[in-house]
């Protein structure tokens, strides 16, 4: 695996700039590499990983940069928890951990750096330095990944009942079409199944 700074200066690229929660993804995405023994991640080991992801701020494109989980690869899960947490699936063993980044951590920045000013430039100085256990929480988990979720899964494709669009990977919901005499159910999207799910409307 390739050092600390080396995979900073990629992270620092793919994202565009540098702050503490661009570090705080790399020692997390380092240290469950470490813990599931995977030593390279985005060459020989590259199919055995699965990543899932509980926020999308910055750590999050650094976990992707070290990792080499995509979402486009469906390696990348995204789970909007708002929690600077990740999960590293071995798919090989089936072994998982699950490693969030503590609150305390921002103290020990204060009291490391006190005279440093902002605050980003205390954490940023800090994350570098602190120990795994002063900046994370571990614990090891148990992971199903359904033969649905992985790569390269062929799923049906549905074209949704009321808007006509096409659905992949199973993201319907059925539905009584609600007709006299239908005997069916109607295939729906979700965004068709649950309004509240959408996130733009129709110019008028």
């Amino acid at each position: 695996m390739e050092t600390l700074d080396q995979l900073l200066v990629k992270a620092e690229a793919a994202h565009g700039h540098m702050c503490p929660g661009q570090i705080l993804g790399v020692r997390m995405a380092m240290l469950g590499l470490r813990r599931l023994g995977i030593e390279e991640p985005r060459g020989a080991d590259r199919k055995r990983l699965v990543t899932y992801v509980e926020i999308d701020r910055c750590a999050t494109d650094a976990i992707s940069v070290v990792t080499g989980c995509r979402l486009g690869k469906r390696t990348l899960k995204f789970r909007d928890w708002g929690k600077m947490a990740a999960t590293f699936v071995d798919l090989e063993s089936g072994r998982a951990i699950r490693i969030v980044a503590t609150e305390g951590s921002r103290e020990l920045a204060r009291q490391l750096f006190p005279d440093v000013e902002p605050a980003r430039k205390q954490q940023s100085l800090a994350y570098r330095e602190l120990r795994d256990e002063q900046l994370f929480e571990e614990q090891w988990v148990k992971v199903r990944v359904a033969p649905s979720e992985l790569p390269g899964f062929k799923g049906e494709r549905v074209t949704c009942s009321r808007c006509g669009e096409t659905v992949n990977f199973g993201r319907v919901q059925g539905r009584n079409a609600g007709q006299v005499g239908a005997g069916g159910e109607e295939q729906l999207c979700l965004r068709c199944a649950e309004p509240a799910l959408q996130y733009w409307e129709p110019e008028a």
